[in-house]
C-alpha cells in the first residue's frame, strides 16, 4: 500500500512538472508583452504532454568520443535522485520514517551535483565541460550557507524531522522570526536549480547550453525534468520551514505554487549575474549573515536551557 502511494505521488509530481512548464511559459509571454503556448488544446492545456511526446520521439544523437555509459546514465542518475527528495514528502504517516528527513535532503542535493558533474565531463564537449564545472562549484557554494540556515531552523524545533515544523509554526511563521534568512534561502534555492539569475551552468550567451548541450531527445527530457522536480521540491521545503506547514490546508498547496510562480517571475524580470558576483554574494554575505544569526540562536536556545 505505501509504495502504491508513493508511486501515486510521483505520476502526480511528473503531470505537475508538465504543468508547471506551461505555466512558466505562459507567465513569460505575459511578462515580455507576447503570446505564450494557446493553440493546443484549450487555452494550450495539452502543449506540455505534446512537447514531452516529441521529446522522447526524437532522435538520439550520441556524441562519438563521448564516455558512453557515463553519458547515458548521467541524466537517469539526475532523475533518480530527483525521485529519491520527494520521498520526504510529509504525509502524516510517512512511507518511510523520517526523523532525520532535513539530513536525508542535504544528503541528496550534494550527491545530485555528481550528476551534473558527470554529464559534462563524460560529453568530452568543451562547453559542457566548462558549464558543470561552473555548475559544481555554485552548487557546493551555496551549499554551505543552505546548511547553516538549515541548522538556524532546527534550532527552532530540535528535530531533523519535516512534520514538526507543522507543530511548531501553529502561531507563528518562522519567516517573521528570521526576516533576512528568508530571502537568504529563496536566493540559495534559486543558485541550487540553476535558475535565473544564477544559470551559469546554462549560459546559453557564452556556452551555448552548457553541460547538457550534447543531449537530445530522452537524455534532455530527463535532465529537464529533474530540474524541474527540484524547483517544486524546493517551493515545498520553504513552505514547510518558513510558511508554516499545515498539510491539511490547501493554502500549504497554494504556497507552494507562489514559490513555483516567484521562481518563474524571477527569471522573467532579471539579468543574469556576473559570475565572481554569484560567488561574492553567498562567501561574502550569505554565509557571514546566517553564521552569525546561527550563533545567536544558539545561545538564545542555550541560556534558556540552562
Amino acid at each position: 500500500m505505501y509504495l502504491l502511494i508513493y508511486v501515486l505521488m510521483l505520476v502526480s509530481i511528473l503531470i505537475c512538472v508538465s504543468f508547471v512548464t506551461l505555466l512558466e511559459r505562459s507567465v513569460l509571454g505575459y511578462i515580455q508583452l507576447r503570446k505564450g503556448p494557446n493553440k493546443l488544446g484549450v487555452l494550450g492545456l495539452v502543449q506540455p504532454f505534446s512537447d514531452g511526446l516529441k521529446l522522447f520521439f526524437s532522435e538520439q544523437i550520441l556524441p562519438y568520443k563521448s564516455n558512453y555509459l557515463i553519458y547515458y546514465f548521467s541524466p537517469v542518475f539526475l532523475l533518480f535522485m530527483s525521485f529519491l527528495m520527494w520521498m520526504l514528502f510529509p504525509f502524516l504517516f510517512n512511507i518511510y520514517n523520517f526523523d532525520y528527513g532535513i539530513l536525508f535532503f542535504m544528503v541528496c542535493t550534494g550527491l545530485g551535483v555528481y550528476g551534473i558533474m558527470l554529464s559534462g565531463w563524460s560529453s568530452n564537449s568543451n562547453y559542457a565541460l566548462l558549464g558543470s564545472l561552473r555548475s559544481v562549484a555554485q552548487v557546493i557554494s551555496y551549499e554551505v550557507s543552505m546548511m547553516f540556515i538549515l541548522l538556524c531552523m532546527i534550532i527552532f524545533v530540535i528535530s531533523y524531522n519535516l512534520l514538526n515544523f507543522m507543530y511548531y509554526q501553529k502561531l507563528v511563521w518562522f519567516m517573521f522570526l528570521c526576516f533576512p534568512l528568508f530571502f537568504c534561502w529563496l536566493s540559495s534555492c534559486l543558485a541550487e536549480t540553476n535558475r535565473s539569475p544564477f544559470d551559469f551552468a546554462e549560459g546559453e550567451s557564452e556556452l551555448v547550453s552548457g553541460f547538457n548541450v550534447e543531449y537530445s531527445s530522452g537524455g534532455f527530457a530527463f535532465i529537464f525534468l529533474s530540474e524541474y522536480m527540484n524547483i517544486i521540491f524546493m517551493g515545498l521545503i520553504t513552505s514547510i520551514l518558513f510558511l508554516g506547514s499545515d498539510f491539511y490546508s490547501i493554502l500549504f498547496y497554494c504556497k507552494i505554487v507562489f514559490i513555483v510562480f516567484w521562481f518563474i517571475w524571477v527569471r522573467g524580470v532579471l539579468p543574469r549575474f556576473r559570475y565572481d558576483k554569484l560567488m561574492y554574494l553567498t562567501w561574502k554575505l550569505f554565509l557571514p549573515l546566517s553564521l552569525n544569526y546561527f550563533l545567536f540562536y544558539f545561545s538564545i536556545i542555550s541560556y534558556f536551557m540552562l
